[in-house]
């Protein structure tokens, strides 16, 4: 049964990418005038709208190092080997190989594979991008020095082991940085469980597995197959027994994380304070034990 669900995911997301466009699964953006601009996959354009959407949602991560430098410590892995877990479209992983780490990606989508192979050649970086599966990563233990993964493992039926094959090919007192959504978020108390859950009576219907599956991504679209979102409690269960430290805290865009009439009259400093600890995601890094 787990098997056929993992195959209803990747098909899934195969046909619908992470684009972030203004249609989930499209490469199609809005640009500063307002104006809808469509773009072809793979191309140059392409890869630079989707950077561009990304690190604007992330710009608070922003340093000197580069996009997403407060998230990602380059400087320390300049040289060392990065996993990257469920790739998407290869923004992240791009920015590790053009800092000079030495770069591995894995998706289970096959889409996800073809276009980050694609954007490194368009770039001119090298990496090794392979479709795996999560669940069973095809490396020997403590392979990589730094592991990541980012909004992916949510998506998957078998979290636990997941996250157990991320710190089994993670060398002792290698780091990890790990992003999954997050239960206790607004969004999903507001969003999933009183706006579609309550008021518009879909707990009728759906479980909470149910309702996180099909109000997050691709939920203009009827869902996805699989997501459920985790609280820091679940995860510091998980992780904090194979790990000498471990930090958790929540993040997310602001517009992520508010009904749009709340965020247009508050201060966004004010918000930004209330996102580190009810935003839509939750980041977890540590140290594994040695």
């Amino acid at each position: 049964m787990r098997e056929a669900q993992k195959q209803e995911i990747r098909d899934w997301w195969a046909g619908r990418p992470m684009t972030y466009g203004v249609v989930h699964g499209a490469p199609v953006y809005r640009t500063e005038k307002g104006e809808l601009l469509e773009v072809e996959f793979g191309s140059c354009e392409f890869f630079e709208q989707l950077d561009k959407t990304l690190y604007n949602d992330l710009r608070e991560f922003a340093t000197s190092e580069g996009p997403l430098g407060g998230l990602f410590p380059y400087k320390r892995y300049r040289g060392q080997k990065v996993l990257e877990i469920g790739c998407g479209m290869g923004t992240m992983i791009m920015n590790w190989a053009q800092r000079g780490a030495e770069v591995t990606a894995v998706d289970l989508n096959p889409v996800a594979i073809e276009q980050t192979r694609r954007r490194f050649e368009v770039f001119d970086l090298a990496g090794v991008i392979q479709e795996m599966d999560a669940n069973a990563l095809q490396f020997e233990d403590a392979s990589f020095d730094y592991v990541y993964s980012w909004g992916v493992l949510h998506h998957s039926p078998n979290l636990s082991k997941s996250l157990s094959e991320l710190l089994r090919v993670l060398r002792p007192n290698g780091e990890y940085g790990i992003m999954l959504y997050n239960r206790a978020s607004i969004y999903s108390w507001y969003l999933m469980r009183y706006l579609e859950g309550f008021l518009h009576g879909e707990s009728r219907f759906l479980d909470q597995l149910g309702l996180a599956s099909r109000y997050t991504d691709g939920d203009k679209e009827e869902g996805n197959p699989h997501t459920w979102p985790v609280t820091k409690q679940e995860m510091k269960a998980i992780l904090s027994p194979q790990s000498s430290s471990m930090n958790a805290y929540a993040i997310g865009p602001v517009e992520y994380a508010f009904p749009p009439k709340v965020a247009s009259i508050l201060p966004r400093k004010l918000l930004q304070s209330w996102v580190r600890r009810w935003g839509w995601g939750l980041y977890l890094t540590g140290v594994k034990r040695s």
